[in-house]
C-alpha cells in the first residue's frame, strides 16, 4: 500500500509546525499588487500585508495557482513514492479546485493517485479537514479512505466571521452590492459563514463587540451539546479582538483544541482588515 501525502493551499493558513508534524505540502496562492507578484504567506507575510494595505493608492488582487505549479508539486509528492491526497479551498470562492484537476489531466498516468476534495470552505474550517486526514495518512491510511475521511470531515466543520467593513467582499465579487449598501449604510457589522461553499450572511449587529458575542451564542447553540470540539481562530490585523473571543469561545465549549491562526493575506484581500472569527470542527471522531 501506497503511504498518502495530503496537499492543501495556503488559505487555510495552518501553523508552521502543523505542516512539518504532519508532513502537509501548503502551496501558495497568488496575490498581485501593482507590478509585484507574491506568493501568499511565504514572501509576503500577514504584519506586511496589512502594514501596507492601510497605506496603499494601489489595491492588491489575487490569482489561483497554476496547473504548472500543482504539477510540480503532485510530481515531486508521486515521485517520492506518495499517492497524493489534495484539499482545497471552495470552487465557489476560488478556480484552485479547477487548477488542481487539470493538473491531474496532466498526469493521466497517475491518475489513480490523486485524489482532489473541494473543502467548500476556507481558513481554518479547511485547516481541521486538512489535519484530521493528515493524521490518518500518517497511520497509514489508504487514498480512497482518506478521500472518504476529507468528505466525513467536511460535514463537521464550519467558519463564523465578522467583517469590519463589507468594501472588500464586494470589491472582490464575494457578495452582492445590495448587501454591502445595506451594512454600510446602517453602520451594521454583518455575521457571515461559509456555507455550502459560499459566504451567507446570517444576521447584522449595530457593534462590533455585540457582532463578537452573537458568534459565540450561534456557536453555542450549533454545537455546544456536541463532542470533539476543536476550534480556531482567524483574523485579519485584529490579534487582540481575535485571542479573546478564542479566549471566551474556549472557556464555554470546552474544546479537545484551539489554534490562534491569522487570516492570510490572499484572503486578507477580500475579507479586509479588523475581520474576525472562529472555525470549528465537532461531532465526529
Amino acid at each position: 500500500m501506497s503511504k498518502v501525502a495530503v496537499v492543501t493551499d495556503s488559505t487555510a493558513y495552518l501553523p508552521g509546525d502543523l505542516l512539518s508534524k504532519y508532513n502537509i505540502t501548503s502551496i501558495p496562492q497568488v496575490l498581485i499588487w501593482g507590478e509585484e507578484t507574491f506568493q501568499d504567506g511565504v514572501n509576503i507575510l500577514p504584519d506586511e500585508f496589512y502594514k501596507r494595505l492601510g497605506t496603499t493608492k494601489v489595491m492588491p488582487s489575487t490569482s489561483q495557482i497554476s496547473p504548472m505549479t500543482m504539477k510540480i508539486v503532485f510530481e515531486k509528492l508521486l515521485g517520492e513514492g506518495y499517492d497524493v491526497c489534495g484539499i482545497f479551498l471552495s470552487s465557489k470562492l476560488s478556480g484552485t479546485i479547477h487548477s488542481a484537476t487539470q493538473a491531474v489531466d496532466m498526469l493521466s498516468e497517475a491518475k489513480e493517485k490523486i485524489a482532489i476534495i473541494d473543502s467548500e470552505t476556507t481558513a481554518m474550517a479547511m485547516g481541521f479537514q486538512v489535519l484530521t486526514v493528515a493524521q490518518a495518512a500518517q497511520a497509514g491510511t489508504s487514498l480512497l479512505e482518506c478521500k472518504k475521511l476529507a468528505e466525513t470531515a467536511r460535514e463537521h466543520t464550519g467558519v463564523l466571521f465578522v467583517v469590519d467593513t463589507l468594501e472588500f467582499l464586494h470589491r472582490g465579487g464575494r457578495i452582492g452590492g445590495a448587501q454591502r449598501l445595506l451594512g454600510t449604510a446602517l453602520n451594521f457589522k454583518p455575521i457571515l459563514e461559509l456555507k455550502d461553499g459560499r459566504i451567507e450572511s446570517l444576521e447584522k449587529v449595530r457593534t462590533k463587540s455585540k457582532a463578537y458575542a452573537r458568534v459565540l451564542d450561534i456557536l453555542v447553540e450549533r454545537i455546544g451539546s456536541q463532542s470533539n470540539i476543536h476550534l480556531a481562530t482567524l483574523h485579519a490585523n485584529a490579534e487582540a479582538d481575535a485571542r479573546a473571543l478564542l479566549e471566551s469561545a474556549a472557556s464555554q465549549l470546552k474544546p479537545m483544541e484551539t489554534i490562534f491562526t491569522s487570516v492570510s493575506p490572499v484572503i486578507g484581500t477580500h475579507a479586509g482588515p479588523g475581520t474576525v472569527g472562529l472555525a470549528y470542527m465537532a461531532g465526529w471522531k
